[in-house]
Formats: structure tokens, C-alpha cells, sequence
């Protein structure tokens, strides 16, 4: 399934810019950043509920929130972008 992840981490101080990065560099693990703090992950439910975890333990729940919008299978037909397309395919083969 299609989950997309938002991210508003407070970086007033120094703890807080360390968890925002914290934050991006688990969601580049699993996805693919389409805008500053949005990411496309294609997960099946054991690795979102991973990712969920990894991302709950990060945050400062009284300062931070995460949102994750569950676009489910067929979710090339809900996603249309104008101007700039950045990123790449994630449901397709990337040969590094």
C-alpha cells in the first residue's frame, strides 16, 4: 500500500533540529521525498507498523506530529502533480 508521510517537527532548538533529522533520514529509508517533509512509501503492514514505531520513539509528542495518509493499492490513480515532478517511480526497479 501507498502510505504518505507529513512531518511538522519543531527545530527551535537544538534537540529539535537533531529529531527532525532523525525523522527524514527514517523516512528516505522506507520512501521517497516528493516535498521537504513529505515522503511516498510503498509498505506492506509489517514494515509500516516498523516505520510507525521507529517514528513514535523520535518525536517529542508535545512539539511534533506526524500524519500518515493511507492511499491503499491503487494509488497511481490518486496522485497528480503539477510543475516539477520530483523523484522517481517508487513502485518501480532502481538499479544502484
Amino acid at each position: 500500500m501507498m502510505v504518505i508521510i507529513t512531518y511538522d517537527v519543531e527545530t527551535q532548538t537544538p534537540a529539535g533540529r537533531k529529531r527532525l533529522r532523525l525523522v527524514a533520514k527514517e523516512c528516505k529509508n522506507y520512501g521517497v521525498r516528493v516535498q521537504n517533509s513529505v515522503f511516498e512509501c510503498v509498505l506492506d503492514n509489517a514494515l509500516f507498523i516498523k516505520l510507525r514505531g521507529i517514528l513514535d520513539n523520535i518525536i517529542d509528542k508535545e512539539k511534533d506530529s506526524i500524519r500518515f495518509y493511507f492511499m491503499g493499492n491503487k494509488w497511481d490513480h490518486h496522485i497528480e502533480t503539477i510543475g516539477i515532478k520530483i523523484g522517481i517511480n517508487v513502485d518501480s526497479v532502481l538499479i544502484l
